[in-house]
């Protein structure tokens, strides 16, 4: 088994390490929509370079679908096909192959899960609001539960739980299915000494406002696994807690199902809008620390907004 591990690892890494940039066929590419948006990003001082530490320099990965009945649905973006370390925003891939399995069988949204350390990392909670207890070892909870808990208040210790019970092998397995290679779920959210063999040296994960905007327009229109499965997310979607970015740009009355993710330098916000006027999917992921951030999302959202009710 010594002499397999390292070879698993070059695997993973390999494989992982292939990142689909392909805007897939069945979306009409507008280059006059991500002119428009380019300009906004220019606007908002957000078409440059931004430091992230000892990372370096990073770009905005932003990317918009416009839906219209009975028409191609149209894409635009400014660096849409850049990947950028996701945050939380990639516990949607994660609950997305859970409740694929729910769908085959394998266990139900009422089955129950016994927490484990380490994965029982959270200290705070993420949103203050949020009654719930932050989960410890030994706690017996649903399935259901537990992505409740990761979707709607991004809860790092529920997000780790589930990555054990899909497997990352499962959920990269759906992530390649729809083309979305360079956004494989690498990590767990917790420090790499608590990793698991073969996972404690690997890339972090990362994703692109492409693969994410692909995403959420598969769940848009029932096609993320099957209906049930998409529904099943959109409701998730639609209970998120962190109404702090793109969700103070839009109207009150516009339903917004989507997941936000920061960290550090990164602060991100994806989802699916419709108010029974626009039907639309953006997707932003921003290289700026949270204080910066907000006032860029807020302003961001009203714009791409105003822009997606004059088409």
């Amino acid at each position: 088994m010594k002499t397999l591990l390292p070879l698993f690892i070059f695997f993973c890494i390999t494989t992982a390490a292939q990142q689909s940039t392909s805007i897939p066929s069945y979306y009409k590419t507008d280059n006059a929509l991500s002119e428009k948006l380019n300009t906004i990003a220019g606007e908002l001082e957000l078409d440059r370079n931004f430091s992230v530490g000892e990372d370096g320099t990073e770009q905005i990965s932003l990317a918009v679908i416009q839906l219209k009945e009975s028409e191609q649905p149209r894409i635009g973006g400014v660096h849409m096909e850049n990947f950028i370390y996701p945050a939380s925003v990639y516990k949607m891939y994660v609950a997305a192959e859970v409740l694929r399995q729910v769908s085959e069988g394998k266990y139900a949204l009422d089955s129950l899960y016994v927490v484990r350390s380490p994965n029982d990392v959270d200290t705070a909670r993420e949103v203050l609001s949020d009654p719930r207890p932050l989960l410890h070892d030994g706690d017996t909870v649903t399935v259901n539960y537990l992505l409740d808990l990761m979707i709607s208040r991004s809860d790092n210790s529920a997000a780790n739980c589930l990555i054990d019970l899909a497997r990352r092998k499962n959920i990269n397995a759906l992530m390649h299915q729809y083309h979305w290679q360079g956004s494989e779920v690498t990590r767990k959210f917790l420090k790499r000494e608590f990793e698991d063999p073969g996972y404690k040296d690997i890339r972090g994960t990362e994703t692109s406002a492409l693969h994410a905007a692909d995403f959420f327009y598969r769940i848009a229109t029932d096609r993320l696994v099957n209906p049930w499965v998409s529904m099943q997310l959109k409701t998730l979607l639609g209970r998120q807690l962190d109404n702090t970015k793109l969700s103070q740009g839009l109207p009150h009355n516009t339903m917004f199902y989507h997941k936000t993710g920061w960290w550090s330098y990164w602060t991100h916000d994806a989802g699916i809008v419709k108010d029974g006027k626009v039907h639309y999917i953006l997707a932003c992921f921003l290289p700026l620390k949270e204080e910066q951030a907000l006032p860029k999302f807020r302003l961001l959202a009203e714009k791409v907004d105003a822009l997606m009710r004059k088409d």
